[in-house]
């Protein structure tokens, strides 16, 4: 899931989890902190409480005798501050009568240990005590020693005035407001948070994001370009740094750079190589057309009665030299299609006619060769928009290829698929198919397959070449499918009209 993420993405997730956390522990810590606080300062209020009570009420001034009457006190008491609480326990912290409506005390004694340590030690403040109303919670307290007096002079302890600071009631309320005051400080904090994480993003993102985001412009001018770098200026990237993205930067412009220049060779090699064929298909048209018209005039006007060997002769190099004036022409052909000079001519035509009349061409040599021709759909009424010259030209070129690796018997179809806006041609003869490992090169410049060697009728080679080029021209391409010793398929996409 992560590596589906971007840097971007990766940054955001990662410093909103942590600044998320980081808001929920000061959140949290200041809550504990204030309430601490507010303990501390309730206890040190209250300190004296219980003592100034034990000592200015006479029930409790002179010993505790009658323990309805110190309840109607405490609970008198309780209707004056809601929020205490006072109970009355014994030397062993046994609660013997308190202020709270019956069955709302649930413990029965308490530790009698923080009582002390408060009156002994109250500058360590907050002590927490026990909570009668609630046997897992503590409270701050007040407590003040209680004692009877049998004489003037013997004072025996008879227990511990306890005062609860903040009792339930109080907590009720208080835990109402706070709940309200802690959703208004949780929001405050969380805004805030909010707040500083979008500017710390904002500031990280643009340092790491923005040479990325300027290397990919510099890569999109580029590609719009064409790879053309005159169009581009580079974007400078600073040296001697250990910024990865710098060191990326300058890598990717050296290569540029690097691809740059080879394509400028390969393209000045490439217009050099064609300029070459140009000029000597051009040069060797001539002498071979003038040698040609020669041989026929002399082969016509060869006596009955002249030499058997010097006839032969004579065909020898007649034929040669119409294969020598085939391939020339094919040369030239080829390299005035990857010139890039050649104009296309659309129009709308039937493509079932196109296809007869290529079939046609070829009728007389493939029933000598006792190969079958035919066209699928019998009916075949499709119109395209296409340049009829060279699509004409790409078929006899394919039928012919064909004818050549078809033994006697076999038969060659023309197949028409139509695929919604467009329509598949298929050129499929059951002659003697291409290897796999060969199918990848069929199409490069005097190639020939394992299949052609040893063939004895001439060709040039660069039917298949021709082809590759004139459809490229066409905006199609060509897919070839075979089987060794069961045929070959080619195939290409037309646009209908």
């Amino acid at each position: 899931m992560l590596n589906r993420l971007s840097l971007y993405q990766k940054l955001a997730a990662s410093l909103f989890l942590i600044f998320s956390a980081v808001i929920v522990l000061i959140v949290s810590w200041s809550q504990t902190l204030e309430q601490v606080s507010q303990h501390q300062a309730q206890q040190k209020l209250h300190l004296q409480l219980a003592e100034h009570l034990v000592a200015d009420n006479p029930l409790l001034k002179e010993g505790v005798y009658d323990y309805n009457a110190l309840e109607n006190l405490f609970h008198t008491l309780m209707l004056l501050g809601p929020a205490f609480e006072f109970y009355f326990v014994d030397p062993s912290g046994e609660i013997l009568t308190y202020s709270a409506p019956k069955g709302k005390v649930t413990r029965k004694k308490v530790d009698l240990v923080p009582l002390l340590a408060l009156i002994e030690h109250n500058n360590k403040l907050p002590i927490y005590g026990q909570d009668p109303r609630n046997l897992d919670k503590e409270k701050i307290f007040s407590v003040a020693p209680v004692y009877s007096h049998e004489n003037q002079q013997q004072k025996h302890l008879q227990g511990y005035l306890y005062i609860i600071i903040g009792g339930e009631a109080y907590d009720t309320i208080f835990s109402r407001i706070q709940s309200s005051d802690a959703l208004m400080i949780t929001a405050m904090w969380f805004s805030a948070g909010l707040v500083f994480l979008l500017l710390l993003l904002l500031a990280i993102f643009r340092t790491f994001t923005q040479p990325i985001q300027s290397l990919a412009t510099q890569l999109k001018k580029i590609e719009a370009a064409q790879f053309d770098l005159t169009q581009v200026k580079l974007t400078p990237w600073p040296n001697n740094t250990h910024n990865e993205i710098h060191q990326l930067g300058r890598s990717v412009n050296q290569m540029l750079v690097r691809i740059d220049s080879q394509l400028k060779q390969l393209k000045h090699n490439d217009a050099q190589r064609r300029e070459l064929l140009a000029h000597l298909s051009h040069d060797l048209r001539t002498p071979l057309a003038s040698l040609q018209g020669y041989l026929e005039l002399l082969n016509q006007a060869m006596p009955e009665d002249a030499c058997v060997q010097q006839a032969d002769y004579l065909a020898i190099s007649l034929n040669n030299a119409k294969q020598l004036k085939n391939l020339i022409d094919q040369i030239f052909e080829l390299a005035h299609l990857e010139s890039g000079q050649v104009a296309i001519n659309n129009e709308r035509f039937n493509l079932g006619e196109l296809m007869y009349d290529c079939l046609a061409k070829f009728a007389l040599k493939a029933e000598q060769a006792g190969v079958t021709l035919k066209v699928e759909p019998h009916i075949c009424d499709f119109m395209v928009l296409s340049d009829i010259a060279k699509l004409e030209r790409v078929l006899s070129n394919l039928i012919d290829n064909a004818l050549r690796h078809t033994p006697s018997g076999g038969s060659i179809t023309l197949r028409v698929i139509p695929q919604g806006q467009k329509i598949k041609l298929q050129v499929c003869d059951t002659g003697t198919g291409i290897k796999a490992e060969e199918i990848d090169y069929i199409f490069d410049a005097r190639y020939r397959a394992s299949n052609a060697q040893g063939c004895k009728k001439t060709h040039g080679g660069l039917g298949l070449a021709i082809c590759k080029q004139l459809l490229k021209l066409l905006h199609s391409d060509i897919q070839v499918y075979s089987q060794l010793g069961k045929g070959t398929q080619f195939e290409m996409l037309l646009m209908k009209s």
